[in-house]
C-alpha cells in the first residue's frame, strides 16, 4: 500500500456532502470522520480494509480520539471476519492495545449479506458505500438524521451480535 510520507499535511474535507470515487477520497473521509467524532465513532465494514482502516493519519484521529481527554469508544462490527482474522492488522494491534476504548465484534451470520460500510462519528457525520466492492460512496459531515438512521441500523446489529460475556457485562 501506498500513503503519504507522515509529514505531509493530509487535506480533510469541509463541504458538507462529498462524494467519494476513489480509495483517496474514502481514506479523507474515515480521516475527516473520525477526527470529528467527540464520543462515539461507529463503524461496520465487511474487512476492515487495510487501505483505510491503517491509513497513518486514520490511525492517528483514532488515538486522539480514545486518548483524549473524553475517552471517547470505537465500535467496530465485523461483517466478514475471516479475511482478517490471519493478517497483521495494525487497528486491530491497536484495538487489543486499548479494549476498554475499542470493541470489535464478529458478525453473525445472520448479518453478513449486508453489502455496505459505514462510519459514524457521533451522531451527525457519515461516511457510506453501498457497497463494499466499490470506492463510491457520499461523506455527510453535518446531516444528524441521516447519521441516526445508520445508528439505529448498527445497534440492532451490535446488541444481536453480542457474546455472552458482554450481555451479562452490560447489565
Amino acid at each position: 500500500m501506498h500513503f503519504p510520507p507522515s509529514n505531509v499535511l493530509i487535506p480533510k474535507l469541509t463541504e458538507p456532502r462529498t462524494l467519494l470515487a476513489s480509495v483517496e477520497d474514502v481514506r479523507m473521509a474515515a480521516t475527516t470522520v473520525a477526527g470529528s467524532a467527540q464520543r462515539l465513532l461507529t463503524i461496520m465494514t465487511h474487512s476492515l480494509e487495510g487501505e483505510v482502516y491503517e491509513y497513518p493519519p486514520f490511525i492517528a484521529a483514532i488515538k486522539r480520539l480514545v486518548l483524549g481527554p473524553r475517552f471517547a469508544k470505537v465500535r467496530v462490527l465485523v461483517l466478514n471476519p475471516g479475511r482478517i482474522m490471519y493478517s497483521r492488522h495494525e487497528f486491530i494491534a491497536i484495538a487489543r492495545k486499548l479494549t476498554s476504548y475499542i470493541e470489535i465484534r464478529n458478525a453473525h451470520a445472520a448479518f453478513r449479506e449486508h453489502p455496505g460500510t459505514y462510519m459514524i462519528g457521533d451522531d451527525r457525520a457519515t461516511l457510506y458505500r453501498l457497497q463494499t466492492s466499490s470506492w463510491d460512496g457520499i461523506c455527510e459531515l453535518g446531516n444528524p438524521s441521516v447519521a441516526r438512521l445508520h445508528l439505529e441500523h448498527f445497534d440492532g446489529i451490535w446488541s444481536g451480535c453480542a457474546t455472552p460475556r458482554t450481555q451479562a457485562q452490560s447489565t
